[in-house]
C-alpha cells in the first residue's frame, strides 16, 4: 500500500531513545503497517531529555501525506508543547491533531489502524481505546 494516503504518526518523547524504540516497536509490531510514515519527537536538540518545538514540527512535517497527522505524547510538559503549537496554528500541518492515549499501547493501535487506510478519526479513536487493554 503507498503511504501517499495513509495518516502520519507523532511520537513525542522528553527522551530520544524513547520516542525512537517505541516508533520502532509500533511499526515492528503492525505488520501491515510499515508503510504508516512514523516519526519520533524526543528529547531536546542538543540531546538531552525535554522537549522541543522544533523537532516536533519538523516530524509532523516529515509524516504529513494529507491525511492528517495524530501526535502522541508521553508526558505533561510534552502535551503542553503540542498544544502550544496547535494553538499558533501555522507550526504543524493543517489536519495535525493531539491524541489523547497510552504512549506505548496507543502507538502501536495508531500505527495498526493507519496502516489499514483509516481516515484521522478512526486512527484517534483506536490509540484512544488502548486506554481500555486490561493486562491482569
Amino acid at each position: 500500500m503507498s503511504d501517499e494516503r495513509l495518516v502520519g504518526i507523532v511520537l513525542v518523547s522528553h527522551s530520544a531513545e524513547v520516542a525512537a524504540s517505541v516508533a520502532a516497536l509500533a511499526k515492528g509490531l503492525a505488520g501491515g503497517g510499515a508503510a504508516v510514515p512514523v516519526a519520533p519527537a524526543g528529547g531536546t536538540e542538543g540531546g538531552g531529555l525535554g522537549t522541543s518545538a522544533e523537532l516536533i514540527a519538523a516530524a509532523a512535517a516529515s509524516v504529513d501525506r494529507g491525511a492528517g497527522v495524530a501526535v502522541l505524547t508521553d508526558l505533561g510538559s510534552a502535551v503542553l508543547t503540542v498544544k502550544a503549537l496547535l494553538a499558533e496554528g501555522d507550526e504543524l500541518p493543517e489536519r495535525t491533531r493531539l491524541v489523547d492515549a497510552p504512549f506505548v499501547e496507543g502507538a502501536v493501535a495508531a500505527v495498526v489502524t493507519a496502516g489499514t487506510g483509516a481516515d484521522l478519526a478512526a486512527v484517534e479513536s483506536a490509540a484512544a481505546e488502548a486506554y481500555t487493554y486490561r493486562k491482569v
